[in-house]
């Protein structure tokens, strides 16, 4: 089976085109911000990019017609369970829409739906977008009867190192309890029950740790307050809390090598500070939802970017080991996290879910 996986990102565009479980080829283009600032809107992108991946196909001598599927990274949408989604109607409508927030995701499934149709297999899924809801009603609820608490996290690797974790573990799909932490630029920990997630924090509007570029969670009185402090307009504030939050805000710098670097070489105090909480912070957070599934943990996953750190994920493990075993897979391979998706189905093990 020959998949082609689109990623497409604020201003650039993943595509990968795979045999089964095998990379035949990779690119990324990357588009200069005044190219994309000409277009007054994500959807309006759309024709863009469209030519462009053409360009990549034709570059790595790739025919439409050779394809028997197209997935593309999921958008924001409703909230849904688990899956890989077939692309339809429904769902080209709210994300071409921006019914449910805008996005450079959003453009995943159209452009798969387009590419598909060109090349004649008519086949296009997503796989477990950011929007993914599994969430017992228990965990929904906040203090504040207005607000409610939202699942949005880094789905697609969560589920995909899950998986890839129970195999390791020799258990059958299903059957295990996972807490898993992806550790990127944002960091979501999750409580996975039998293959569901029932808990996770919330990774884009500011709960759990925080993260080399987002707040995390924050201390409501003081917030409050800084929001009626007149130093901040409402977009202002929100691009604090995420893009310019955690180590950004502490240190000037999300790149956690630069801060070990500056501890190792310049015994900067302040970012050993900043390592040790950053790392304190992410073991709390499993804690809680260790918590969730009752201390029945089969294993502690961590993933994502951060996760090649090894001095962060031995003051992780020294934190939570005592818990469950801890299984470390660094990086998010979200292109094969997608072809993935679209081949269980293609291959008869998941039947592709519909989008209503």
């Amino acid at each position: 089976m020959k998949i082609l996986a689109i990623n497409p990102g604020s201003t650039s565009t993943k595509v990968a085109l795979f045999e089964d479980e095998s990379q035949l080829w990779s690119d990324t283009q990357r588009y200069d911000v005044e190219v994309i600032k000409q277009f007054s809107s994500i959807p309006d992108q759309e024709e863009f990019r469209l030519v462009e991946i053409k360009k990549a196909l034709a570059a790595h001598h790739t025919d439409l017609t050779s394809l028997d599927a197209v997935v593309g990274r999921g958008g924001l949408l409703k909230p849904i369970p688990s899956g890989t989604y077939i692309v339809s109607e429904p769902m080209l409508e709210d994300l071409r829409s921006c019914r449910y927030g805008s996005h450079a995701s959003n453009l995943g499934a159209p452009l798969a739906f387009r590419l598909a149709q060109q090349g004649s297999c008519n086949r296009s899924y997503i796989v477990d977008p950011v929007i993914v809801d599994e969430m017992i009603p228990e965990a929904r609820l906040s203090g504040l009867p207005e607000i409610k608490r939202r699942s949005i996290f880094h789905a697609l690797n969560q589920k995909a190192v899950a998986r890839r974790a129970v195999a390791e573990l020799g258990k059958e799909p299903g059957s295990c309890n996972l807490v898993v932490a992806h550790m990127g630029g944002g960091i979501s920990v999750g409580a996975h029950d039998c293959g569901r997630v029932v808990d996770v924090n919330n990774a884009l509007d500011g709960e759990g740790p925080f993260s080399p570029e987002r707040a995390g969670s924050l201390p409501s009185g003081g917030l409050v307050h800084l929001a009626y402090s007149g130093e901040h307009d409402l977009n202002g504030l929100l691009k604090r809390i995420v893009g310019g939050g955690g180590l950004v805000a502490h240190l000037g710098t999300n790149d956690l090598r630069e801060v070990q670097r500056r501890i190792d070489e310049e015994g900067d105090e302040k970012a050993a500070l900043l390592f040790e909480a950053l790392a304190y912070q992410v073991a709390k957070e499993i804690g809680a939802c260790s918590a969730v599934l009752k201390g029945r943990v089969d294993a502690i996953v961590l993933t994502g970017g951060l996760a090649y750190s090894d001095r962060l994920v031995g003051k992780i493990r020294q934190r939570i080991s005592f818990i469950a075993p801890v299984l470390v897979y660094p990086g998010e391979d979200e292109m094969k996290a997608l072809a993935e998706g679209a081949l269980r189905v293609l291959q008869g093990e998941e039947k592709g879910r519909e989008y209503r």
